[in-house]
């Protein structure tokens, strides 16, 4: 009983943390817009300047959103990995899906001679990054789901991933070795990931993509809570452990496959976050690291975007250097702490 109302209290104030993050990102920026119009204008209301009515509604809205599904996106794929490899350094990336999207840009930006000129054509529109990076990653997920059926151990699976970042970093390095200066900085900007550049067309996307990864993720709690034990232990629990596996995967892929095609490689949420919310709240139950991940990672994605901002300066960072920034030192120090491993 004291568990659960201290559960409740945590959901509570992290409910109202996210809440107010959430306008924070919206408020700040290179021109500070006063809470009470960001609420006016969000309510339906029309802020008192022109001006920052056009900021709110169309630069600022759109990338707190996407801010918050990639966090919330990424956070819970890296809960997913980190149970069913029973691995507390797995992350959203352990199965080579953002390595894959990666390989597909590198060869569009930076192989566009090798391509021909209509695919080429089609793949340099201003959506062509974005189909480039989802081929990659469903291609990614074809094979993973063709080793899963093959493979009896998560672990196996596992590698089969790290080999496939590595053979793909090795292509990407070929290709960079033989690209011009002006390929190399357009593929750099992309690989440093971005918020900010995604029309409503493409946020109504990823957020499909995200809530169909979230539904497949809360129907997995159950299997996931009998994982904990082991594979045998679930088994024994009657649970269908193939079938478990693939939805897992499966909503692991559309998760970090997505968010990698629409905001770029985003390093180290998905890794950290789960288990800030397992120190929080102190629990191996997926009933409740589900929404205290689902929370944790909105909140800090939020205070990413915000700290790229550069609040008052018309500076902005690469999301992939403040996140790295943010989530380095964390991993070290869970590194330091392995007894709270789970």
């Amino acid at each position: 009983m004291i568990n659960s109302k201290r559960n409740i209290i945590l959901f509570l104030v992290l409910g109202l943390v996210l809440l107010f993050m959430f306008f924070l990102d919206i408020s700040l920026g290179s021109i500070t817009i006063p809470f009470k119009e960001v609420y006016t204008s969000l309510t339906g209301g029309q802020a008192s300047k022109s001006t920052w009515e056009y900021i709110i509604i169309n630069y600022r809205l759109p990338k707190a959103i996407t801010a918050f599904l990639v966090g919330v996106g990424l956070s819970i794929s890296g809960l997913l990995m980190q149970t069913l490899f029973r691995n507390p350094l797995a992350g959203p990336d352990v199965l080579g899906l953002s390595s894959g999207a990666i390989l597909a840009v590198a060869i569009v930006i930076l192989g566009a001679g090798l391509l021909p000129s209509f695919l080429n054509a089609i793949l340099l529109s201003p959506y062509g990054l974005v189909i480039a990076s989802t081929l990659g990653s469903v291609s990614v997920l074809l094979l993973v789901l063709l080793v899963a059926q093959r493979l009896r151990n998560t672990m196996a699976i596992l590698i089969v991933g790290l080999m496939f970042g590595s053979f793909t970093s090795a292509i990407v390095g070929v290709l960079t070795y033989f690209s011009s200066a002006e390929q190399l900085q357009k593929f750099t900007f992309w690989s440093l990931g971005s918020l900010g550049n995604l029309s409503w067309t493409s946020i109504s996307v990823l957020a499909v993509c995200v809530g169909i990864g979230l539904l497949l993720s809360a129907g997995s709690i159950k299997p996931l809570n009998a994982l904990l034990l082991g594979e045998n232990y679930a088994k024994s629990m009657g649970l269908n452990y193939k079938k478990a596996q693939l939805i897992i995967i499966f909503a692991t892929s559309i998760l970090a496959g997505s968010i990698t095609a629409f905001a770029g490689p985003i390093a180290f949420i998905g890794l950290a976050v789960p288990h800030i919310a397992k120190l929080t709240f102190q629990t191996s139950n997926h009933a409740v690291l589900y929404w205290s991940t689902l929370f944790y990672g909105g909140i800090i994605m939020l205070f990413c975007d915000i700290a790229s901002q550069l609040p008052g300066l018309e500076t902005t960072l690469p999301i992939n250097a403040i996140t790295s920034i943010i989530g380095a030192p964390v991993v070290v120090w869970l590194l330091m702490r392995k007894r709270n491993f789970q």
